[in-house]
């Protein structure tokens, strides 16, 4: 059991340093305009390594249900930026690497929920 809790803590807190320097890449590539990705990379990063390290220090119902949301809005959020980014590309804007960096941090995220979905029952059984 605790090995699972170390596994998922573990993977919250990489999921968090990823959309932190995801925020990070973004803003570099375009800092007038991705002032947004900075912020969110950061907060939302920031909050995903904070429910791995809760995790790991024994979080259980309420450390999980936190990642989960969290995650579970950040799915929604950008799925949503993914397709504006992916047509704004297509119609010819200069949206290529926003649009490839919003589809991986997409597909962290949904890993991200995979991997808390099969450790949640075994997170929660008591020592």
């Amino acid at each position: 059991m605790g090995n699972n809790r170390n596994k998922i803590g573990r993977w919250y807190v990489g999921f968090g340093i990823f959309l932190i320097a995801c925020g990070l890449a973004g803003y570099a590539s375009n800092p007038v305009a991705a002032k947004t990705a900075l912020m969110s990379g950061g907060t939302f990063g920031t909050l995903s390594a904070f429910w791995g390290f809760w995790i790991l220090k024994g979080g259980r119902l309420l450390a999980l249900l936190a990642a989960g949301i969290t995650t579970l809005m950040l799915c929604a959020a950008f799925t949503w930026r993914s397709v504006v980014s992916w047509q704004a590309y297509s119609e010819g804007e200069p949206k290529l690497f926003a649009a490839t960096l919003i589809t991986g941090m997409l597909l962290a995220s949904v890993c991200s929920l995979v991997q808390l979905l099969r450790s949640h029952k075994s997170v929660l059984a008591k020592d």
